[in-house]
């Protein structure tokens, strides 16, 4: 009898607490049914709801049940979630989840943030104006590197102070933010001197402003691959196209990511002494990277980042052996990684020509029953060695599109620090764009814009073939066979996208009779006619065809 009047005492308290708490659980409910419904409702219920959870915990009861809304993109039958369960939109350290059957992260996660961080930098950004808004600018940051909205609004006011020379201090910017209807937006007066009194020192400034940089890269990486996830979803008309401005967002990310340190007045001085020092010596005299012909460097003062130089001719005028020659020179013989895409020919033959024109061995003689001497096999031997050593990488994919090429220079550079990226030859490549399918012209413009912006990305400079049209061999008398910028072949953008454009020609090629082609023999031209920081005018040249070889001619050509 006791034990039956126990139980019912229990079923009655237990009955009036529902009761008591039913308004609590209703608003739970629905609220989680809207937040579900409706993700613009979600952040204006996620506090209330937390609140709801937070008051019905501290009556210190778990047992009662939150009946749950499916949620649109369900299909199964509503389920139960016990009172001390945690909502998608709870905080971490709020009320635990019960083990269930889910593994995976909560869609409703926030995003990766550091509040505490923030603040600190802000405390120490309005404690000491002077030092740690300049540190800031410095470092880069910026109203968006904050995950809290009212944080970054009070960066930018506290930046348009310190740039403007008004006085960053307490009363003063509390009033500021009052006049123009910002203060509650920031949080009201206590939220201002919550901050303000933050961060008891700044001693730890770097290390936190560093935390909020982090944080902001992390979500960064989030957007861009739920944007990239999303778009993948709805199927993009060209694929290549997408894949490559995935990856260009990715790098863009990491490129934000990086400062650049200031150089200061002592470590400028020493860098301009060890110039002159090696100008002095004749160890340097130009500011890029030197091709290995004499004439051409002084015109252009080297091959510098991130200039696009195209070198045009005909067909057999020698275009790759050139390209090839000053490829040779920058990574063999100065030791500077470099890049070649070669639509043309495969990675053996170019490694075959690479070997034997440095061991200055004509390999002809080979198939003429000729036995390499000793110190034809040393210099081979050498030229090999060298070769080997060196930081040359070539990719001989045919018809390479200029998505593909773009991605994997970007890679290379990244892995290997690539100097310099050289392409054989630019009418050889294709674009995989829908506006490019019916338009050859429009193609080129599209290849040639594309490897200007690669250049222009990685701060390289980029060394491009071109096939020119059959304009010089239309000409007559002294102008027969001699090119101009008007001959490029299928797009006036080549012209346009190039910093420098070289037009390479051998009278020989032209010569009418015999005499004139012994006279010819040999002699080369490469007619610089665009170069953007200098001057134009004719360099000549020497071809040995049996070495595949240009080299300089002793003649000093006056410049226009």
């Amino acid at each position: 009898m006791l034990e039956d009047e126990s139980d019912n005492e229990k079923e009655t308290a237990q009955d009036r607490l529902q009761r008591q708490n039913f308004p609590i659980l209703a608003s739970f409910t629905v609220l989680r049914g809207l937040a579900h419904s409706n993700t613009d409702i979600l952040t204006r219920a996620g506090s209330f709801a937390e609140a709801i959870l937070q008051a019905y915990s501290q009556m210190g009861t778990s047992n009662f049940i939150l009946p749950l809304h499916p949620t649109p993109f369900s299909d199964h039958a509503p389920s139960t979630l016990m009172a001390d369960d945690q909502p998608p939109f709870a905080k971490k350290n709020g009320p635990k989840l019960q083990d269930g059957s889910k593994s995976k992260r909560d869609e409703l996660t926030p995003p990766p943030h550091a509040v505490g961080p923030e603040k600190s930098v802000l405390s120490s950004m309005i404690q000491d104006p002077e030092e740690y808004i300049g540190r800031a600018i410095e470092g880069s940051l910026t109203p968006s590197h904050f995950y809290v909205p009212s944080h970054g609004k009070l960066f930018e006011v506290l930046v348009d102070h310190f740039e403007n020379g008004k006085t960053v201090e307490l009363v003063a910017l509390t009033q500021h933010l009052m006049d123009r209807d910002l203060l509650n937006t920031i949080g009201g007066p206590s939220a201002i001197t919550e901050i303000y009194t933050y961060a008891p020192t700044a001693a730890h400034f770097d290390s936190h402003l560093a935390i909020v940089k982090e944080k902001y890269i992390l979500r960064n990486i989030i957007k861009s691959c739920t944007e990239s996830i999303t778009t993948a979803y709805d199927d993009p008309e060209d694929v290549q196209e997408f894949l490559d401005s995935v990856e260009q967002k990715v790098l863009e990310i990491r490129e934000s990511a990086e400062t650049t340190e200031e150089m200061n007045v002592k470590s400028a001085v020493v860098e301009v002494m060890k110039y002159f020092e090696e100008f002095l010596a004749g160890d340097r005299g130009i500011t890029g990277m030197s091709t290995g012909y004499g004439e051409l460097d002084k015109m252009c003062n080297g091959l510098k980042a991130p200039d696009m130089f195209v070198i045009a001719a005909r067909p057999s005028m020698g275009k790759t052996s050139f390209m090839m020659n000053v490829i040779e020179h920058i990574a063999i013989t100065s030791g500077k990684p470099a890049m070649v895409f070669s639509c043309e020919m495969s990675t053996v033959q170019i490694v075959q020509r690479l070997v034997f024109s440095r061991a200055r061995f004509q390999f002809q003689k080979l198939t003429k029953g000729y036995h390499p001497n000793k110190g034809d096999l040393e210099r081979i031997k050498q030229a090999s060695a060298e070769i080997s050593s060196s930081k040359l990488f070539i990719d001989d994919t045919a018809g390479i599109s200029i998505n593909d090429l773009r991605a994997k220079a970007r890679r290379k550079h990244r892995d290997e620090g690539i100097s310099v990226i050289a392409i054989d030859y630019l009418q050889l490549m294709r674009s995989t764009s829908k506006q490019a399918t019916n338009s050859r012209e429009r193609e080129i413009a599209e290849i040639s814009g594309g490897l200007k912006a690669l250049a222009k990305e990685l701060n390289v400079p980029v060394i491009v073939l071109a096939q020119l049209n059959r304009g010089p061999e239309g000409r007559t008398g002294s102008s027969l066979g001699v090119p101009r910028m008007s001959d490029l072949r299928e797009s006036g953008s080549i012209e346009q996208d190039a910093d420098m454009v070289g037009l390479l020609y051998r009278k020989v090629y032209y010569a009418e009779n015999q005499e004139d082609r012994e006279e010819d023999d040999g002699e080369a031209e490469l007619v610089l006619a665009k170069n953007r920081n200098g001057p134009t005018g004719s360099i000549p040249l020497t071809f040995i065809p049996d070495l595949m070889r240009f080299e300089t001619r002793s003649f000093s050509p006056e410049p226009n």
